[in-house]
């Protein structure tokens, strides 16, 4: 069985993480959506990690062979408990090609046996983020183009009480 891990933080996951998750999810035998703590984003979000592996959830029950997890720590120590060949990571643009290229060198150090894969992320998504999701909610925008519709009414309510 081929085991992918797709990391991120997710706070909150958008139509562009589930296009990459359901793309890997035709690719592994089984996908392994990864909450990770990211300490250069301490104190920026919205949700609390394992609230974040909840919304997951609800985004990818359709997706049979698509599991949500949450670690702190390394993502090649994860990867290498899980049995996983691949780690599979979206690319909205250029600038972001720079950033994650570091991290999977980073990662092929730590744990050769396992690849990085970068699918680029469907264009109608590509100007999307996780922060952006917050700011137009934030501000009463709607936000139903931007995230599954399973997490609309969590993301309002968490918006509103902070």
């Amino acid at each position: 069985m081929k085991t992918a891990i797709c990391p991120g933080s997710f706070d909150p996951v958008t139509l562009g993480h589930i296009d990459v998750i359901t793309r890997a999810a035709k690719v592994f035998d089984k996908v392994i959506v990864t909450v990770l703590y990211n300490a250069k984003k301490r104190n920026t979000g919205l949700f609390e990690p394992l609230e974040r592996v909840e919304l997951i959830r609800k985004s990818v029950s359709h997706l049979p062979n698509v599991e949500v997890d949450f670690y702190d720590g390394l993502l090649a120590d994860y990867a290498m408990k899980k049995n996983a060949v691949a780690i599979v990571k979206g690319l909205r643009a250029v600038s972001d090609y720079e950033d994650e290229f570091q991290q999977a060198l980073t990662n092929k150090r730590l744990a050769p046996q396992i690849d990085t894969m970068f699918f680029v992320t469907n264009s109608e998504y590509m100007f999307l983020s996780s922060s952006l999701v917050r700011e137009v909610c934030r501000y009463g925008g709607d936000i139903s183009a931007f995230v599954p519709s399973e997490i609309i009414e969590d993301i309002k309510l968490k918006t509103m009480n902070n």
